[in-house]
């Protein structure tokens, strides 16, 4: 039987057991982690692409909550030569009536993947972009991940 989490923005869940791991995406990204040797996956979620060392350095940030996620993997004996990621979010929302696309999706999914490439763990699913957004769910144990689209554009968040 699988344990049920639901992570948040600026949430990070590693499920050391088997785990349903689920979140709704606008704007915001989340990357699933796999180690495919040690069965152990995990999954964040988060707001905004960069900290920019002003402030709290917050998991809602990509550059703080993926390197954060890995090392928590890490942590339990994960190498990040065993990992695989899959990304997901990153829609494109209206910010004003005009519809100005401020493009903060595009910019988490790009963020995704130059952390990512930093770590050297490659890509081997994604599913980011578009103007609708999504529900995922990620098997801690397995690494499969679930796709649920919503059934209307996003707008706002």
């Amino acid at each position: 039987m699988y344990e049920k989490i639901f992570i948040h923005v600026g949430q990070i869940h590693i499920g050391f057991s088997p785990t349903e791991i689920s979140t709704v995406l606008g704007s915001c990204v989340a990357v699933c982690l796999f180690d495919k040797y040690k069965m152990v996956g995990g999954m964040n979620h988060y707001l905004l692409p960069l900290w920019n060392g002003n402030g709290l350095q917050s998991p809602k940030f990509g550059n703080v909550s993926i390197p954060r996620m890995v090392q928590s993997m890490m942590d339990i004996g994960c190498s990040p030569s065993n990992m695989e990621a899959k990304i997901f979010g990153g829609a494109s929302i209206n910010i004003n009536s005009s519809g100005e696309d401020f493009m903060i999706g595009k910019r988490n999914a790009l963020t995704a993947k130059e952390v990512l490439a930093d770590y050297k763990i490659p890509i081997v699913a994604e599913d980011c972009g578009g103007t609708t957004g999504r529900r995922i769910m990620m098997r801690s144990d397995t690494g499969k991940v679930l796709l649920k689209y919503s059934s209307s554009t996003i707008n706002g968040g």
